[in-house]
């Protein structure tokens, strides 16, 4: 009731965000910030989203951390590796005081046992794939191969990890900061049920164990998630805060005014209407942040009439996406007529192929009606009844609202739009039980084979029904090649034959604005995304 209270206050108050309505001071011993969302799970082995990340890279540490700033990998539960000369193994050595929060020590034998779990078949592990580059992972995954001694982990004492990989993967230790690479607690998960079981009560507060700077306190579902710093990190004596609130807040315009009434120190977003006046009135206290994540349209091409690439082109050749970042999200964002963003190294689409890349998905209306008679619906007619399904958020409807409007507009076809909380949204997806769907991919690793790859027919982030033996070559030979140019045309020769086939296409490629206490240090803003929590701090 109390909270219900401070909300209905929230929503009376002036929308002004001048200096003259100052917020109050802040608890410098908690940061509260907005997670955009109730979370699917807890567990790092079965999640997928970045509401879960935020909340996972707070309780749970990899073999390797990364310095934001220099996007560099460093010390986490290894305090040193090696890498062999041919870049196929790896040997990590983990810190004598690397612990779970639990007090048990943490050695090389949990990493094994937490990576068999995630590979296992029977766990069905969206994210399984990451680990591919181990050394016949991909096979005990798809089943073929029985045995995990055979897959290229082993532990030779508690402190050593030895990795064997297929191929150089010159992006390996940075697939260490993703949550599918944590460890987790074998003897703690058994206790509420089997290792390769989904959804058991380890994961609830009072029973999840786990290793990073925090711990789980409280669940509040819908409400709050509390995690406290862990005594028993081995960096400890590092981490600023003695407390971390996540509010799931899906509404930005709901998030901001909790900003205002110092209710939150950072948001998760700000709302469209409002970038604006926070640009002129509080640049201090508003992040425009560039993120290496693309916001695109998934397909449905499993289902009619979307089962047609030329219905799809059509779709995306209707879309003006300068006059949509230009007129309706206004964050700074820039068009995409390409899936992988261009801040990727030396990989940008079109530069490395042999002759000029052809532009699927360039705003051309005339085609777009071009392509959509071709197959069968002259200027829209008899198109079926179609829906674009969202997660509910008021900036995504106004987007979605746009590109409803140049489909009717370019295509006189009429496309109904459904909000769904975001649970809802990714379930309809995972099941294929959507036509079009809005979606996004924030890089986990800063490589193209982390927005190409989840396109392979078995990736539990494909969620198109999208299914090309030809693209998965191409991706399979960049993967073992170790020169970089001959790897790059193989990524761009891929990417070329996803636009064409067009399961998906891009929209534009993403920023993130959102407001945060000028008071805060240490939360410095990534092309990944990140928060290094650890570091965050108030000053005085």
């Amino acid at each position: 009731m109390k909270r219900f209270a401070l909300l209905t206050t929230l929503l009376m108050l002036p929308l002004a965000c001048g200096r003259d309505a100052e917020r109050p001071a802040p608890d410098p011993t908690t940061l509260r910030i907005g997670n955009g969302g109730e979370p699917k799970s807890l567990d790092p082995h079965i999640v997928t989203g970045i509401i879960e990340e935020r909340l996972l890279s707070s309780m749970f540490e990899g073999l390797v951390n990364v310095d934001f700033d220099t996007m560099q990998p460093t010390p986490g539960v290894a305090e040193s590796w090696q890498v062999s000369d041919d870049g196929l193994t790896y040997m990590f050595h983990l810190r004598k005081d690397a612990r779970w929060s639990n007090g048990d020590p943490l050695t090389s034998a949990d990493f094994v046992s937490s990576w068999r779990r995630i590979l296992s078949p029977a766990l069905a592990a969206e994210y399984a794939y990451l680990l591919f580059p181990i050394e016949n992972a991909e096979a005990f995954n798809a089943g073929t191969l029985a045995e995990f001694s055979e897959v290229g982990v082993r532990a030779p004492d508690p402190r050593t990890l030895i990795v064997q990989l297929r191929a150089p993967t010159p992006y390996f230790l940075l697939l260490q900061i993703h949550f599918s690479f944590y460890p987790v607690h074998q003897d703690t998960i058994e206790a509420f049920g089997d290792m390769l079981q989904r959804d058991t009560a380890w994961t609830r507060p009072g029973n999840l164990v786990s290793n990073g700077p925090f711990t789980l306190a409280s669940w509040t579902p819908n409400r709050e998630i509390v995690v406290e710093m862990s005594p028993e990190y081995w960096d400890a004596g590092g981490v600023q805060l003695e407390r971390i609130v996540f509010l799931p807040v899906q509404d930005p315009s709901t998030e901001e005014r909790l900003f205002r009434a110092g209710e939150l120190d950072v948001t998760n977003q700000l709302p469209i209407s409002k970038i604006a006046a926070y640009r002129q009135d509080r640049p201090d206290i508003l992040v425009l942040n560039p993120i290496i994540a693309t916001e695109f349209i998934r397909f449905n091409t499993t289902r009619a009439p979307f089962n047609d690439a030329r219905v799809r082109l059509a779709f995306a050749q209707a879309v003006d996406r300068q006059a949509l970042v230009d007129h309706v999200m206004k964050g700074g964002q820039t068009p995409a007529t390409s899936f992988v963003p261009p801040d990727l190294g030396a990989y940008e689409y079109g530069t490395t192929a042999a002759e000029p890349e052809p532009v699927h998905h360039a705003f051309d209306p005339d085609r777009a009606r071009s392509l959509l008679a071709e197959a069968g619906f002259p200027n829209g007619e008899n198109f079926p009844p179609v829906t674009l399904i969202y997660d509910t958020n008021d900036n995504n409807r106004r987007y979605c609202e746009a590109l409803q409007n140049m489909w009717l507009t370019n295509l006189g076809v009429r496309v109904q739009l459904q909000n769904m909380d975001g649970k809802s949204w990714l379930s309809s997806m995972i099941s294929l039980d959507y036509d079009l769907a809005r979606s996004f991919w924030v890089a986990d690793y800063p490589d193209p084979s982390n927005f190409l790859e989840m396109f392979y027919a078995t990736s539990g982030n494909n969620r198109t029904g999208f299914a090309d033996a030809a693209y998965e070559t191409l991706l399979q030979e960049a993967a073992r090649l170790a020169d970089p140019a001959a790897r790059n045309a193989r990524f761009d020769a891929a990417e070329r034959w996803l636009l064409a086939a067009a399961p998906i296409f891009p929209v534009y490629f993403q920023t993130r604005a959102f407001l945060r206490d000028e008071r805060l240090q240490g939360l410095t803003p990534n092309n990944l995304g990140r928060i290094d929590f650890r570091r965050v701090s108030f000053r005085p």
